[in-house]
């Protein structure tokens, strides 16, 4: 009940204009509601109209006619069918709502797509007609679902729902024919659950139950007798992804249970025994899919923070990269369902967008098939970071820990203005994929970009995984502080011009960072941050706040509750003494809208400048064009000011 008065009061204070943080200058336009922010000139709106009109391609299934993809015409993402490499895009799906999760019916001239409202991620299941172009809706309109799973022969799949209470997610099994109560529970144990893959046979499921980041555990489900065998049992390590194999007496599986990072490995299922296949790759691999005949696996490593794709010969027990691809961030993998030789995949790296492309496994060529619009602008003024490291305040073996980071150096002569960008998560990796607002600060603003991937970010092992759980929060901040050392040093950069952005968890480091070094930064720039952990773990959704525990600390632990009270940066708003920018989505159902409301309205209380950027109709981030383009204004706006007169367009020279 307290749970709903308080969203209600958020949803009502929001949409009213947000009258307990009020600001002389507020003004709404449609969905977006701009508090204390000045209005954009037309100049900047001019030079930024490019950057916001870049767009990316990601992939979705390769279909009998070609491969569907998700791309941005108009507002938001949609599904589109291209027939041939670099040929005419499709438009197949015409919703006010971003669609980017679509998978495919195996045998069939049908898909089915999840599709949320207003960013508040209660993602529902439809199924879509390749012929007749009728989206028809299968989940139950209220519940979150998610994790699509088909059998191989297409009959039914699986997918993880809340449908029962809200907080658990159950899985399901429906034929796209049937009516949403009519879907058939297969799992109903309590706590996160997700289906992985079928057997070819469709009677087994590999499932994973997670507890965090660092825990989690999976098992075989015997869909006829409901039976759960575990795989590997015994807890205290994390599977990352599982694949049956074609004859279903072995599961290809990645997991950390014997090392340091997430590798991966063949597990027998009769005797149990697990082979290693991926030994010699010294970092996480990530993603799994095994093409049609079953002969090849593909799979991604991810080398500090760069993807790289390899090609494992199941026969002949050999691994290869491969080669001539752009160094970036890969994302979704799938074979032909006709032709075992053909893998699509897409890829973003620091000079493109996201673009699918696919490889040839007896020729090795590569096509790509689709090119992914800059806004006219010139790819080759975009700048690539370079990966760089930084000694933090403890020590590993007698040396100073190193952290990860990203480096893009502005091409611009003398000391250069600083933003130092930080991932969310915390669980996650800043990977060097395209990303506009990096590059308009680079190439127009003169700046330079650091992003950290600081300690309790993935991709360097589980133990530095662990390193910023519960008491140890603060030890990340002080990562920052490291990095604010670190550039003092930097001869090209200039210290005392320094902002400090992210979101989500980097929301809540750059309100942390402002707290502990105000006196070193010279703003912050908060996107859906939290602001108090013991209000954000009250009123983040149900189905997310067991896991958020494990990571952040449980509340109701006293000793706990009193240390998340004592380092929440509301508590210590008094030591922000810097401007302050933040940008929230009204329906965001990780971080609510409260954690926006109540650091904008208490740094205000203490004198200070405080922008804040509310989208009615968007969640955890802003998906839709109009949103996107508001949000880079503002940015730049604040950063324009903060940074003082802006530098010319930069030339060619002095590139990294």
């Amino acid at each position: 009940m307290k749970l709903a008065i308080c969203l209600a009061f958020v949803s009502s204070l929001a949409a009213s204009q947000v009258q307990a943080a009020s600001s002389p200058e507020r003004r709404e336009d449609g969905n977006l509601v701009y508090d204390g922010i000045p209005k954009a000139p037309d100049s900047l709106k001019q030079r930024l109209e490019q950057y916001e009109n870049t767009r990316a391609a990601s992939l979705q299934a390769w279909l009998p006619e070609g491969i569907l993809i998700s791309t941005r015409f108009g507002e938001s993402n949609q599904l589109h069918l291209v027939k041939a490499p670099l040929q005419y895009r499709q438009q197949l799906t015409f919703a006010a709502e971003p669609i980017s999760n679509a998978t495919h019916r195996p045998k069939s001239a049908e898909l089915v797509y999840l599709k949320d409202s207003g960013g508040n991620e209660f993602t529902q299941i439809y199924r879509f007609d390749l012929k007749s172009g009728i989206s028809t809706l299968l989940s139950d309109g209220k519940s979150k679902n998610t994790g699509i799973e088909w059998q191989k022969s297409g009959k039914a799949f699986a997918f993880s729902s809340t449908r029962r209470n809200k907080e658990d997610t159950d899985i399901f099994m429906m034929q796209p024919e049937q009516k949403s109560e009519q879907a058939t529970l297969l799992l109903q144990e309590g706590g996160s659950w997700a289906a992985m893959d079928w057997d070819n046979k469709g009677e087994r499921l590999i499932v994973q139950k997670d507890v965090s980041a660092n825990e989690n555990f999976l098992y075989i489900l015997d869909v006829a007798t409901k039976k759960l065998s575990p795989i590997l049992p015994g807890g205290g390590f994390a599977f990352n992804d599982a694949k049956w194999s074609n004859d279903g007496k072995s599961i290809f599986l990645v997991h950390d249970r014997d090392g340091e990072f997430q590798s991966l490995y063949r597990y027998s299922v009769a005797d149990q025994k697990l082979e290693a296949l991926s030994a010699r790759i010294p970092w996480n691999i990530e993603s799994l899919t095994l093409s049609e005949d079953g002969k090849t696996l593909a799979f991604v490593s991810n080398e500090n923070g760069i993807d790289r794709i390899n090609l494992y010969n199941i026969s002949a027990k050999s691994l290869a990269k491969v080669e001539k691809i752009p160094m970036g961030v890969i994302g979704k993998m799938t074979f032909s369902e006709k032709d075992s030789n053909q893998l699509a995949f897409s890829i973003s790296h620091a000079q493109g967008p996201s673009d699918v492309f696919t490889y040839n496994l007896k020729n090795k060529a590569i096509e790509k098939w689709t090119e992914s619009e800059v806004g006219g602008l010139n790819r080759e003024n975009f700048v690539a970071p370079t990966a760089i490291s930084f000694p933090s305040f403890d020590q590993v073996d007698g040396k100073a820990r190193s952290i990860p980071a990203f480096y893009y150096k502005t091409k611009k002569a003398g000391k250069a203005p600083v933003v130092i960008l930080i991932h969310g998560g915390p669980e996650s990796q800043f990977q060097p994929g395209f990303n506009a607002t990096i590059q308009y600060f680079v190439t127009e603003l003169g700046a330079s970009v650091l992003a950290p991937n600081v300690r309790g970010s993935t991709g360097y092992g589980k133990t530095y995984l662990q390193l910023d759980n519960g008491f140890k929060r603060e030890d990340s901040v002080k990562d920052i502080g490291a990095l604010l050392d670190w550039i003092k040093n930097q001869k090209e950069l200039d210290s005392d011009k320094v902002i400090v952005m992210g979101g989500s968890y980097g929301g809540y480091m750059v309100l942390a960072s402002l707290v502990h070094y105000s006196d070193r930064l010279a703003a912050g720039i908060d996107n859906v941050g939290i602001s108090h952990f013991i209000s954000f773990l009250t009123n983040t959704q149900a189905y997310r706040r067991d896991l958020r525990r494990v990571e952040y600390g449980d509340e109701r632990n006293e000793d706990m509750k009193k240390h998340l009270e004592a380092i929440s940066p509301l508590t210590n708003v008094q030591k922000i003494k810097k401007p302050l920018l933040v940008a929230q989505g009204l329906n965001d159902p990780r971080v609510p809208a409260s954690e926006a409301e109540q650091i904008v309205k208490a740094v205000r209380g203490q004198g200070l400048e405080s922008w804040y950027l509310l989208a009615k109709d968007e969640g955890h981030g802003f998906q839709k064009k109009k949103n996107q383009a508001a949000y880079l204004e503002t940015v730049m706006m604040f950063a324009e000011k903060i940074f003082g007169s802006t530098p010319a367009k930069v030339g060619s020279e002095d590139r990294p």
